[in-house]
């Protein structure tokens, strides 16, 4: 009885180690196991204005993958493979691989499949949808663009003035149809000819001033009577001076 309780006793002993061992490599087995959630998709531009489905697996065991990209057709429950890659040799940190579709548009649908040894056969959800900015679209908006750029440079070139042609002000002169004599040379500018016909008698001063004929003729009467005024004082001075004697 003494044999076997020592037995039972060792076996107890020595079965506690073997079983938290056995529990260490099952849990590191399944730490390590491949899963759908190790696999991530997403539409991108691969840089040469194709757009692509790239796959990422990020599988620690280095379980082989094999992925297939299915497009979702119009009808029904209708899709069709259109590209299959594999992933050789997957690690923690990530290898990505390309799915090139057959065409690309916004809206269009994808469905991807995942197919690692016997751990994993499923479908990445959720599916791949094209964005309303496709790769084309980008492209082309991008290219006007661009060439826009040195077609305005070069105008904006063109309208600079040549360095010896700007005015000594740094402005640019604007060309006009007549030639205007400065203020600053001295010389009066020339008035333009009236059309409004000149006074009688050829005056161009009194023209200028406003007087007319009438104020001529005025004038000439004044004198006539200051004239004949001395006159008649000079007669009566004489006549004085004669009674006196």
């Amino acid at each position: 009885m003494s044999l076997s309780r020592h037995a039972t006793r060792a076996a107890r002993v020595l079965g506690t180690p073997a079983a938290a061992a056995a529990l260490s490599v099952a849990a590191a087995h399944t730490a390590l196991a491949c899963t759908i959630g190790d696999f991530s998709a997403e539409p991108v531009c691969n840089g040469k204005d194709k757009g692509v489905i790239r796959v990422t697996d990020k599988d620690a065991s280095g379980t082989p993958a094999t992925i297939t990209l299915y497009v979702q057709l119009s009808m029904p429950g209708g899709e069709r493979s259109v590209d299959t890659r594999t992933i050789e040799h997957p690690t923690a940190e990530g290898v990505s691989v390309d799915l090139t579709p057959l065409d690309w548009y916004p809206g269009e649908t994808f469905r991807v499949h995942v197919k690692a040894g016997d751990q994993v056969d499923e479908d990445i959800k959720p599916m791949v949808v094209v964005p309303d900015v496709t790769c084309e679209a980008s492209a082309s908006a991008s290219a006007p663009a661009s060439a826009s750029a040195p077609a305005s440079a070069s105008a904006s070139a063109s309208a600079q003035p040549p360095a010896s042609s700007k005015p000594s002000t740094g402005s640019v002169a604007t060309p006009t149809p007549l030639t205007i004599p400065s203020r600053s040379s001295g010389a009066a500018p020339t008035p333009a000819a009236s059309s409004a016909p000149s006074p009688a008698g050829g005056g161009t001063h009194l023209a200028e001033t406003g007087a007319g004929n009438g104020t001529t003729m005025v004038a000439g009467t004044a004198a006539a009577l200051v004239v004949a005024g001395g006159g008649i004082v000079l007669a009566l001075r004489r006549k004085a001076a004669h009674r006196s004697r």
